[in-house]
């Protein structure tokens, strides 16, 4: 779902607007999240956590019914042959920004092949291809893996010279037979873990600010690599000795970076690929995302109960490869147009107002030529 909100606000906004545009969504991203730890804080202490996913699950289920009201791309729609339907949604922009429609009308293209698998590991793609999906799999573990670090040593309390609460620690029952309760000690959240935990995660936008100015400034690639760098460095962090303001500092920092790392990265994957392969790209990479979150659990969770230095090691090396990976991929997507259809693309931006630039009457091999007005 992340990964297809994304590419519809990538095809609707203009070039210079994507860099600014789309790391400021992540403000609705951070109010989800604390919401989420507001509701916990108050739902698993009085009525237990099953109620919370049921509460949680209510703005889901509205979602889809609002998801009739969201107009399909219109590039996508060109990119099919479905000129019909492009327009229709090209009229509605129009509209709304007050702009009279230009004569003529959209001719539709020769159809392309669809994307494929194989499309992405096309010669001209395959190297891109290797290097994102290391950087998503890699940004996914770490961000996944400093919020569930996160949780466990506030629930050990390793602050520097603290020492843990045996008397705190609740047995979980699994059932009513004999032999039921697991061996498991769990730790309840007190109210300070909460507040932490909401301190952190505002963490999300905090670098927002100086991840927009990397983005259009320093280049997407550059500024991931940066960023991928520092998430290295804090996650090692976490191992000194430090009080209780140090922990929450350095787990604001921590999620503030990997917010700012799948921020680069979505931008960065949606802007490199065509539009027929956009949505493939996408996909893909999200399911690798999954498989980082998946994994992530068995580090920040099984792994750091053995050795906590051994955990966050492991942490920091998986980023330090993503930066090096981010560092050298072979394309920059800064200022970079969407590769789309050239009639398209000037349609688009008589729409939205935006000046046609000479630049793109000479788009790359995959842009489709025929078109009338």
């Amino acid at each position: 779902m992340a990964a297809g909100r994304l590419i519809i606000k990538t095809e609707f906004l203009p070039t210079k607007y994507r860099g600014y545009m789309l790391p400021l969504s992540q403000v609705f991203w951070l109010a989800g999240s604390l919401l989420i730890i507001g509701l916990a804080s108050v739902v698993i202490p009085t009525i237990g956590w099953r109620w919370l996913i049921r509460i949680a699950s209510i703005p889901g289920i509205i979602l889809i019914m609002a998801f009739k009201f969201i107009p399909e791309s219109a590039r996508f729609n060109v990119s099919t042959g479905n000129t019909q339907a492009a327009m229709t949604t090209l009229e509605s922009i129009a509209k709304m920004n007050s702009s009279a429609m230009p004569e003529g009308k959209l001719v539709e293209p020769i159809l392309e092949k669809r994307g494929r698998f194989a499309d992405l590991l096309d010669a001209k793609y395959l190297r891109t291809t290797l290097q994102i999906w290391v950087i998503w799999l890699g940004i996914s573990f770490a961000y996944y893996g400093v919020i569930l670090a996160s949780a466990e040593l506030l629930e050990r309390d390793l602050v520097c010279g603290s020492q843990p609460e045996l008397e705190s620690e609740v047995v979980v029952t699994l059932g009513d037979t004999e032999g039921s309760q697991s061996p498991c000690h769990c730790h309840m959240f007190a109210p300070s873990d909460y507040r932490t935990m909401i301190i952190s995660t505002i963490g999300e936008i905090a670098l927002n600010p100086l991840n927009i100015l990397g983005i259009n400034f320093l280049g997407r690639r550059l500024s991931l690599s940066i960023t991928m760098g520092c998430t290295a460095l804090f996650f090692l962090l976490l191992n000194i000795c430090t009080s209780s303001a140090g922990l929450v500092g350095f787990l604001f920092m921590l999620r503030a970076l990997v917010a700012a790392n799948f921020n680069t990265i979505y931008i960065y994957t949606a802007e490199v690929y065509p539009t027929t392969m956009r949505a493939l790209g996408m996909g893909i990479s999200g399911s690798l995302c999954r498989i980082g979150a998946m994994v992530a659990p068995f580090i920040s969770q099984v792994l750091m109960s053995a050795s906590i230095l051994g955990a966050l090691c492991l942490f920091s090396s998986v980023c330090v490869v993503c930066a090096i990976s981010a560092f050298t991929l072979p394309i920059e997507t800064k200022g970079r147009a969407l590769q789309v259809l050239l009639p398209f693309v000037i349609l688009l931006k008589i729409y939205l107002c935006c000046p046609v630039s000479s630049q793109e009457t000479s788009m790359e091999e995959e842009t489709v030529r025929r078109t009338a007005f």
